[in-house]
C-alpha cells in the first residue's frame, strides 16, 4: 500500500542525527574518553535495530514518496542483519583502532562516525525502489568507506589500496550509472515498478534495455567483487587496515544483495533469460578464479578475498535459478536460498576477520596463514572457534554454510542444470584445501610465538557467541531459512501488487 506516513523511516532518521551528534560530541572528547563515542554508536545500532525488528513483525510491505521508497520484510529482515554485522565489527575493531592510532586526537572518531554513515547508505540502499535512490544510497556508503580504506594516512599500503578502490570503484560506479541512464531511456521512468511494466507491455525496444543490463550487472558485479570484476578486492583486503576489511566485507555485500535483487528481479524480470546468463557466467568463473587462486596464498587476508570472490560466486548461483524457460514458480526458493547465504558468508565472515583482530597487537598484524601456528597451544577455545568458522565456508556439515551450499546447490538442481552444481562441488572441494590448510597450521604446527592473547570481555563474549551462532544455525537451520523465503515471498508480492 502507499502511505505518507514517514514513521516507517524513523531508523534512519535517528541513525543521520545519531551520527552527526556523535560527530559533534567526539570534537570534544580526550582519548581516554573515546569509549564514549563506541558505546553511542553501538546505542545507536540497537535503538534502529529494535524499530526495525517491530516493523518486521508486522509483515507489512509500505511504500513511500510515490513508490520510491519501500520497507518491506526483505528490507526490514536484511537491515537487522546489517546492524548485527556492523555493530559486531565495531565491537571487534575497538581494540584495533586505538592501538593503531586509527582513533585519537588526531583522527579522533571519526573511524566510528564513517562506519555509521557508511551503514546508512547501506539502509538507503535496502529500501530503495527507485534507480536514483539505489544510487544515491551506493554512493553514500562507498564514499565513506573510500574514506576508510585511506584512513590511515601514514601507511603507504593502506594509501595505495585506498586509490585503487577509489579509482575502480569510480568506474564501477559508472558503468552501474550509465546501464541506469539506458534503463530510463528505455521506459521513461526511474521507478522499478514502472520499468517493470514497460518491460512487460512489449512496447519497448529489447535491444537498450538488455544493453543496459550489461552496464547494470557490471556495477552490481563490481560491488560485489566477482570475477572479472574481482582486481580490487585482493588489494584492498590486504591493504586496508583489518578493521576496514571487515567493514568492507560484511554488511556492504547485505545492502549490493537487496539491491541486486531490487534491480533484476523486481525491475526487470521480464528480462530474466538475459540478465540469469550473464549471472551464470560470472558465477563459474568466480568459483574457478577465487578457488584455485586461494589456494597459492600465503597472506590470510588475500586468501579470504579470493575466497570471498568464491563465495559471491554461489550467491549468483542462486540469483540464476529462479526463472526456468519463463517460470518463475521456484523464485522464492531459489533468492531466499541466496539470501541465506549471503547472510551465512557475512557472519563467517565477521567471525574469520574477528579472530584477525584478536591476535593483533601493537606492532604486529595477524594477516598471514603462519601467524596462526600453533594457535590451539595458545588458546583452544579460539582455536576450536576460528575452526569452526574454516568449515562453515569450507561448507563441511555441520556448519551453517553446509546447509547454505545445499540449499543453492537445491535450487540449481531445480532448474535442470545438474552439471553447474557439479562444477560448483568441484570447485568447493577445491576450496575446501585452503581452508584445512589453516586448521591444520592452528593445530599441527609450532607456535612462533607464547604470547598471551589480550582481549577485552565484550569482545571474548561476541566472538565466542559467533562461533557457537555458526554451529547452532548449522544444526537448526530452519528458522532463519524460513525467515529468508517468508521476508522474500511477501516482498515480491507486495511490488507485484504495486503494478495493478
Amino acid at each position: 500500500m502507499t502511505n505518507i506516513n514517514l514513521i516507517p523511516l524513523l531508523p534512519e532518521a535517528i541513525l543521520l542525527v545519531a551520527t552527526s551528534l556523535i560527530l559533534l560530541l567526539d570534537l570534544y572528547l580526550s582519548d581516554k574518553q573515546r569509549n564514549v563515542t563506541y558505546v553511542l554508536s553501538l546505542i545507536t545500532l540497537a535503538v534502529c535495530a529494535a524499530f526495525n525488528y517491530i516493523y518486521l513483525l508486522s509483515g507489512e510491505s509500505i511504500y513511500l514518496f510515490s513508490n520510491m521508497v519501500v520497507l518491506d520484510p526483505m528490507a526490514n529482515l536484511m537491515k537487522l542483519f546489517t546492524y548485527l554485522a556492523v555493530g559486531v565489527t565495531l565491537v571487534y575493531s575497538r581494540n584495533y583502532v586505538v592501538s593503531r592510532g586509527i582513533v585519537n586526537n588526531r583522527l579522533g572518531g571519526e573511524f566510528y562516525v564513517l562506519a555509521l554513515f557508511s551503514l546508512l547508505g547501506q539502509l538507503v540502499m535496502i529500501s530503495a525502489s527507485n534507480l536514483l535512490i539505489i544510487y544515491l544510497g551506493l554512493e553514500l556508503m562507498s564514499l565513506s568507506l573510500y574514506a576508510l580504506v585511506a584512513l590511515r594516512r601514514d601507511h603507504s599500503q593502506s594509501t595505495e589500496a585506498a586509490m585503487k578502490y577509489f579509482i575502480l570503484g569510480a568506474l564501477a560506479s559508472g558503468f552501474l550509472l550509465y546501464g541506469m541512464s539506458m534503463l530510463y531511456g528505455a521506459t521513461g521512468s526511474l521507478d522499478l515498478s514502472d520499468i517493470v511494466k514497460v518491460s512487460m507491455s512489449g512496447t519497448v525496444n529489447r535491444t537498450i534495455l538488455v544493453f543496459g543490463i550489461v552496464f547494470v550487472v557490471a556495477g552490481l558485479a563490481f560491488k560485489l567483487g566477482v570475477v572479472p570484476f574481482h582486481m580490487w578486492v585482493p588489494d584492498v583486503y590486504q591493504g586496508a587496515p583489518t578493521a576496514v576489511t571487515l567493514l568492507l566485507g560484511g554488511a556492504p555485500k547485505l545492502a549490493t544483495f537487496v539491491i541486486t535483487v531490487r534491480l533484476l528481479v523486481e525491475g526487470l524480470l521480464p528480462l530474466a533469460f538475459d540478465w540469469q546468463q550473464m549471472l551464470l557466467v560470472l558465477a563459474v568463473a568466480s568459483l574457478a578464479i577465487g578457488n584455485i587462486t586461494a589456494i597459492v596464498q600465503t597472506n590470510l587476508k588475500r586468501m579470504l578475498a579470493y575466497s570471498t570472490i568464491a563465495q559471491m560466486g554461489f550467491v549468483l548461483l542462486g540469483m540464476a535459478s529462479g526463472v526456468t524457460d519463463g517460470n518463475g514458480f521456484s523464485a522464492v526458493n531459489a533468492y531466499s536460498s541466496a539470501m541465506f547465504y549471503t547472510i551465512t558468508y557475512v557472519m563467517t565472515t565477521l567471525g574469520t576477520f574477528g579472530i584477525l583482530l584478536l591476535l593483533s597487537r601493537p606492532g604486529f598484524e595477524a594477516e598471514n596463514i603462519d601467524d596462526l601456528k600453533g594457535l590451539n597451544q595458545r588458546s583452544p577455545w579460539f582455536a576450536l572457534v576460528m575452526m569452526l568458522f574454516m568449515l562453515s565456508l569450507a561448507g563441511i556439515p555441520p556448519m551453517m554454510g553446509f546447509y547454505a551450499k545445499l540449499s543453492v546447490l537445491q535450487a540449481v538442481l531445480g532448474t535442470g542444470h545438474v552439471w553447474l552444481a557439479v562444477l560448483a562441488v568441484f570447485f568447493s572441494l577445491i576450496g575446501a584445501y585452503y581452508y584445512l590448510r589453516v586448521i591444520k597450521v592452528m593445530y599441527f604446527d609450532e607456535p612462533t610465538t607464547t604470547e598471551k592473547i589480550v582481549a577485552s570481555a565484550d569482545m571474548r563474549f561476541v566472538l565466542s557467541a559467533n562461533g557457537i551462532a555458526v554451529v547452532v544455525l548449522g544444526l537448526m537451520p530452519g528458522a532463519l531459512m524460513t525467515a529468508s523465503e517468508t521476508a522474500v515471498g511477501l516482498s515480491l508480492r507486495a511490488f507485484v501488487r504495486t503494478l495493478y
